[in-house]
C-alpha cells in the first residue's frame, strides 16, 4: 500500500489517499476484484446500497488475507431510505450484507433537497453511530448549504463529503470549503470515467515528465490536492498502478495545469446535487 500521508478530518479520523471504487463489481467476479484490491494494498473500500453489491464486497473482504481491523469499509444510504426508521433498518441490512460488526464509514448518498428529508437522514446516521452500527459518518454530493444545515440542526459535522471530482470538474471552491472545516474530500469518477480527458496534452505532458500513465498522472493530481480518489480497477495490475500514483510528486505548476482543464459544464452527466434525484 502507498505510504503517502493519510488525510485527516476534524475529529482525528484519517483516510488513506486512495480507495477502491466498487461500482459495477458484482457476483463472484466482483468479490474476487475486491479481494485482489485488498491484497494489492487497498485499505479503503467504497460501496453503496444502490450499487447492489454489498454482498460481493463483503465476500471479498472476508476472503482477503488481510486483518479486518486494517480496513475502512464504506457504504451509503439510498434516497428512498431517508426517513429515520427506514434509514436505521437500511443501515442494519447493509451491515449484514457486508458481514461486518460495524460499518467503518457510512454516507448519505445524495441530499435530494427537493424532498427535504436529508436532515432526518443525517439524524438517523448520528443515531446509528451512537448505537455502534457505524463508526464514522459523512455525506456524498452535499453542497455547502446542505452541510451547514445538518450541522446546525444536529451539532454534528460530517467527516467526509464524496463528490464528482476530476480534471474536467475540479471543484476548487468545494475543496477549499471542506479544507477550512476539516472535512475530507473524496472524489468519485476521479478519472472522468477514463474518457477523452486522459488524452489531453496537459495530462500527457505530466505523464511523460514522470514516466507514468495518464491515469496515474490524474491520480497523482488528486493526491497533490489533498483529495481521496476512489478509482475502480478490477485487475491486480491496474490496482497496483493506481496505488503507486499516490506517491508520484507533482510540481505546483503541474497541478495548476491539470486543474485548469476544468470547465463549468464539466459534470459527466449533469447530476447537480441541487436538483438531482436518485432513490
Amino acid at each position: 500500500m502507498s505510504d503517502a500521508s493519510p488525510f485527516i478530518a476534524h475529529n482525528g479520523f484519517a483516510l488513506p489517499s486512495q480507495g477502491l471504487g466498487t461500482y459495477g463489481f458484482r457476483g463472484e467476479a466482483g468479490a474476487d476484484a475486491v479481494r485482489a484490491g485488498i491484497e494489492t494494498g487497498y485499505r479503503l473500500i467504497d460501496s453503496a446500497f444502490n450499487y447492489e453489491n454489498e454482498g460481493a464486497v463483503g465476500w471479498g473482504i472476508s476472503g482477503a488475507a488481510v486483518d479486518r481491523g486494517e480496513l475502512i469499509v464504506t457504504s451509503k444510504l439510498a434516497g428512498r431510505h431517508h426517513a429515520r426508521d427506514k434509514a436505521l433498518v437500511s443501515i442494519e441490512e447493509s451491515r449484514f450484507r457486508l458481514g461486518v460488526d460495524a460499518i467503518d464509514l457510512f454516507l448519505i448518498h445524495w441530499p435530494l433537497p427537493r424532498r427535504d428529508t436529508y436532515v432526518e437522514a443525517w439524524a438517523a446516521l448520528v443515531e446509528a453511530r451512537e448505537r455502534g452500527l457505524v463508526r464514522q459518518i459523512g455525506v456524498s454530493n452535499f453542497l455547502p448549504e446542505h452541510l451547514e444545515r445538518i450541522e446546525d440542526t444536529t451539532g454534528v459535522r460530517p467527516v467526509v463529503n464524496q463528490l464528482e471530482l476530476h480534471p474536467r470538474f475540479p471543484q476548487q471552491e468545494a475543496l477549499d470549503y471542506h479544507r477550512e472545516r476539516g472535512i475530507i474530500t473524496e472524489a468519485w469518477s476521479p478519472l472522468g470515467r477514463a474518457g477523452d480527458i486522459l488524452k489531453d496534452p496537459a495530462i500527457a505532458a505530466v505523464a511523460e515528465a514522470h514516466r507514468i500513465t495518464p491515469a496515474q498522472a490524474v491520480l497523482a493530481w488528486h493526491a497533490a490536492r489533498g483529495v481521496v480518489a476512489i478509482p475502480k480497477a478490477a485487475s491486480p495490475e491496474h490496482q497496483a498502478l493506481n496505488l503507486a500514483a499516490a506517491d508520484v510528486p507533482l510540481t505546483d505548476d503541474e497541478v495548476t495545469q491539470i486543474t485548469a482543464l476544468g470547465r463549468p459544464d464539466g459534470r459527466l452527466w449533469g447530476a447537480d446535487p441541487a436538483t438531482h434525484e436518485e432513490f
